[in-house]
């Protein structure tokens, strides 16, 4: 299957692919797109995070972040595989970029991407402490488990079952980071959580993209997408409002 309009007809219909060969270029350029901020949202998200993690309170806590380290470095890997198949230099791809750098503190990005990388721009912005940390990982967390469970339709079937595995994953990380918060609420650090949600919950919520974005339809018919960005945002609103009740009331 080769011909780029029998390609979009079976996928619009819910098909799936299962090899690079029989894909279409342009749906080549949309899968690796979405494989690339997936990958530098990881790498940067662990650098980011391993910076932090002699911050922890504690031998339980600096092990939980990591594992939760480990575990995103090893997410990029296993899809930066499947990019390999696609004919991306894996090698080169992993040293290219400055993966813990970030922008200043207060700095407004807004849901355009900065450039440089592919990563989210919610990966752009520091983390100070960490009280900082174990917020962002929550709500950053939610908003990774909505996201994943929007890609495991992808018709991409090696990809979608990729993303299954890193999902289990992904959760147990917010679990970590819910379990995390609330001991800093029981030691009464409930001011500067609430400060924490503040400052990243905008940030995060950036991370969905435009509300009506021009390029949803085009990836709805790729099956590549399949629900709106603002429909994942509302869900991530909900998930987050009832997560966070006994902090932000």
């Amino acid at each position: 299957m080769t011909d780029e309009h029998s390609i979009q007809d079976y996928l619009e219909k819910g098909g799936k692919l299962t090899a690079p060969e029989n894909t279409s270029p342009r749906y080549r350029a949309e899968l690796l797109r979405i494989m690339a901020s997936f990958v530098d949202s990881e790498l940067a998200g662990a650098a980011g995070f391993a910076d932090i993690i002699n911050d922890g309170p504690g031998i339980t806590e600096r092990i939980a972040a990591s594992r939760i380290v480990l575990e995103k470095f090893d997410h990029a890997e296993r899809v930066l595989k499947i990019m390999a198949e696609f004919g991306a230099n894996i090698d080169r791809y992993q040293n290219i970029h400055s993966w813990n750098s970030r922008v200043g503190r207060d700095d407004d990005l807004g849901i355009g991407r900065l450039g440089g990388d592919m990563r989210l721009n919610v990966f752009h912005h520091p983390i100070v402490d960490w009280i900082d940390a174990v917020t962002m990982n929550v709500l950053m967390g939610y908003a990774t488990i909505i996201q994943l469970k929007e890609l495991l339709q992808c018709s991409y079937q090696p990809l979608a079952e990729v993303f299954a595995e890193i999902l289990v994953r992904e959760m147990r990380h917010t679990e970590l980071g819910e379990e995390g918060l609330n001991d800093l609420l029981a030691a009464g650090e409930g001011a500067a959580i609430v400060k924490s949600i503040d400052y990243w919950r905008p940030r995060v919520a950036a991370s969905f993209g435009a509300a009506a974005s021009p390029r949803f339809d085009m990836l709805r018919k790729l099956g590549l997408r399949h629900t709106p960005n603002d429909a994942l945002l509302k869900q991530w609103e909900n998930a987050i409002d009832m997560a966070l009740a006994n902090v932000i009331g």
